[in-house]
């Protein structure tokens, strides 16, 4: 058995537990134009990634979504919380008429500033009213590059190659909220030299690019994934990004657009490298068509960083082998310390300061290609990608702890228990 932190029973987090209470403001007394123009202007402020108003029997609930962990900035009465809504509703251009099916809308808040804000709106009626859930996206937001996503030095070469062939198909996976668009779009900067005709088809499109040619389904109009696949194809790109893989037609175009010679990068459901396989397969992608085409796998989860100056350190001179698995994979001096959340910062919900992620980068090489073909179960395949040395989660983990990154209870709150105690 492997000597690691991971083979403990995990803690089980409080989020809550010594921490200083969530920062609540008070906006039941003002207009309703006001308080949600308050309430916006405070969930981008904290670096929030959703808005959400939630509807009760005796209250309004406002909430944010800020490092993946979702807490409270408000409670309101239902009837301001009503007038609230409803003018998110008439400001979002969303259906005012038919108010009992769930409809979107977008909202550019303060589109005068150079930081303003695209509000991607939902709605959707319950038993006391509409749920409201508001995606923030800053506008001349920095996209990330690919160093800083959080890849291994080994797996960002990995990737590169993969992401640098002429043609083939690579998959990004996770659940929802681990990062996988980030992934595809610092690809797709890496990849934008202005020699390649690249071409994404999104649901929405967060962030434009220019020299990108960014498209948009539409659902309203039966406007799919599929049927804009099929299109841009017949455009001939160079490059294709599909948002998402969900259904059996686009994934066997995406395969099929793979195997004709462009370079094809999708997300998908998976909950690791190896499964992403046979999530495929289930789309009725045959084996063949798959192993000719798929030059790697990516899986991914989101972990929250520790605050650098907040961080408290354990001495771990009484477990020396802790870190022992990943010790080639760090530098002198990193490994003989625990860290974990200290004190937060005043204002502040947590002792954590920003979000990094886990990887597991797959290389798909003849060896793969051959049990892929011949219909392998995922144990299989995972198996090999094992001996051919590829760095699963439990050691990418581990070396985000050893470095003081992030803290062993956020691993166990955001990977699959299963995944962090894998045997060789």
């Amino acid at each position: 058995m492997i000597k690691s932190i991971f083979k403990q029973k995990p803690v089980e987090e409080d989020l809550d537990d010594n921490q200083p209470p969530t920062q609540m403001i008070d906006v039941g007394r003002l207009p309703a134009e006001r308080a949600v123009e308050q309430l916006i202007a405070h969930a981008v402020e904290l670096g929030a990634s959703d808005l959400f108003f939630n509807a009760a029997e005796q209250h309004t609930a406002v909430r944010v979504r800020h490092l993946g962990i979702v807490r409270p900035i408000a409670i309101v009465t239902p009837e301001e919380g009503k007038r609230m809504v409803a003018h998110i509703r008439n400001t979002s251009g969303a259906d005012t008429h038919d108010k009992r099916r769930p409809t979107d809308g977008r909202w550019i808040f303060k589109p005068e500033a150079e930081d303003g804000v695209d509000l991607r709106i939902n709605f959707l009626p319950t038993l006391y009213g509409d749920d409201v859930a508001i995606r923030l996206l800053v506008r001349n937001h920095d996209l990330i590059q690919l160093e800083q996503l959080g890849m291994e030095k080994s797996q960002i070469a990995a990737y590169r190659q993969m992401i640098e062939s002429p043609s083939g198909l690579i998959l990004i996976t996770g659940p929802t909220g681990s990062g996988k668009t980030a992934t595809l779009y610092a690809s797709l900067l890496h990849l934008h030299d202005g020699k390649k005709k690249i071409n994404t088809i999104e649901d929405p499109v967060e962030y434009g690019i220019d020299g990108i040619h960014q498209s948009q389904i539409n659902t309203a109009i039966d406007l799919s994934f599929a049927e804009v696949l099929r299109a841009i194809m017949r455009q001939n790109p160079d490059i294709i990004m599909i948002g998402e893989i969900r259904d059996e037609e686009t994934a066997k175009i995406a395969v099929r657009a793979a195997n004709s010679g462009m370079l094809v990068l999708a997300t998908l459901h998976a909950p690791d490298a190896a499964m992403a396989v046979q999530s495929m397969r289930a789309f009725g992608v045959p084996n063949h068509f798959l192993a000719t085409c798929l030059r790697g796998v990516v899986s991914q989860r989101l972990v929250r960083t520790l605050d650098p100056k907040t961080r408290m350190q354990f001495d771990l001179s009484d477990a020396p082998h802790t870190f022992d698995e990943v010790r080639e994979f760090l530098e002198p001096g990193d490994g003989h310390v625990l860290y974990a959340p200290g004190p937060a910062a005043q204002n502040q919900f947590t002792g954590y300061s920003g979000r990094l992620g886990v990887f597991e980068v797959m290389s798909v090489n003849r060896s793969l290609r051959q049990l892929i073909s011949e219909g392998k179960p995922s144990e299989a395949i995972r198996d090999q990608a094992r001996s051919d040395k590829m760095l699963q989660f439990r050691q990418a983990a581990l070396l985000k702890v050893a470095r003081g990154l992030t803290s062993t209870e956020e691993l166990f709150r955001v990977i699959p228990t299963e995944q962090l105690l894998l045997d060789e």
